[in-house]
């Protein structure tokens, strides 16, 4: 087993494009999408049908929710954008409206494949639940999230990379030199954001699990392009592109 697993495009043409050039020069064909392909950036068409195109599948994310009902518990900058977004998805002028948005009607909040979870936000709320790293001090919820695990979870939804084990101890991929072997005991693996990273690295990020290895790769992308193409839409808070110079 090798496959690539993704999270949080969020409409970063880009970065999507480094990280799929990136997983195809390790022939890997499997490619996992845990969700949020639009929001916050400027090319959600683009990204959707690079998706629909090179994803064995995708969940829907809580944004991509956001995109076909209504935007709820969002900042500003963020329903803004979902708005432009859903704008450019119901533009009947550009050709495969229709299908796109019954490819996002049809994406399911979570999958599982024997003992492994593949959701967006967490185990027992798929769309929306954060977990944090601060979150291994908090027994009593690591308690319950680990409790619906049937092993190992693979999420994303924070936008920062890490493993949270049973013990509740977090590993940033920096402390385990960007590998990690899965064995016994349950975890839960957050593999980062392709189009936003929030860990104060601008490189996009994702994962690749081979067998019972978890990978964690960084892929510099043109950032500079994402952000001025941000800027050229009003629409579109200048802080969404500005951001992805820190990665945070």
């Amino acid at each position: 087993m090798k496959r690539a697993i993704i999270s949080d495009i969020h409409s970063n043409l880009e970065a999507l494009e480094a990280v799929l050039a990136h997983i195809a020069s390790q022939n890997i064909t499997e490619i996992y999408c845990l969700g949020d392909l639009v929001g916050y950036g400027p090319n959600p068409i683009e990204c959707i049908d690079l998706m629909r195109e090179n994803g064995h599948f995708c969940l829907l994310g809580n944004h991509d929710q956001a995109s076909l009902f209504d935007p709820e518990g969002f900042n500003t900058s963020a329903e803004r954008a979902i708005f432009w977004t859903r704008d450019q998805l119901e533009n009947i002028r550009i050709p495969g409206a229709n299908e796109r948005w019954d490819f996002l009607n049809e994406l399911l909040r979570i999958h599982r494949e024997d003992d492994i979870l593949y959701v967006h936000g967490s185990p027992r709320n798929p769309l929306n639940e954060y977990v944090f790293q601060d979150d291994i001090y908090n027994e009593r919820k690591m308690e319950r999230l680990f409790a619906v695990i049937p092993k190992y979870s693979f999420q994303g939804h924070t936008h920062v990379p890490g493993i949270f084990t049973e013990d509740r101890e977090f590993f940033t991929p920096d402390d385990i030199h960007g590998k990690y072997t899965l064995g016994n005991k349950k975890l839960m693996i957050n593999v980062g954001s392709v189009g936003q990273p929030r860990d104060r690295d601008p490189r996009a990020c994702y994962v690749v699990l081979e067998d019972l290895t978890v990978t964690y790769h960084r892929i510099e992308y043109p950032f500079e392009k994402t952000i001025e193409k941000i800027l050229q839409i009003k629409d579109l808070d200048n802080y969404l592109g500005y951001r992805l110079r820190d990665g945070k």
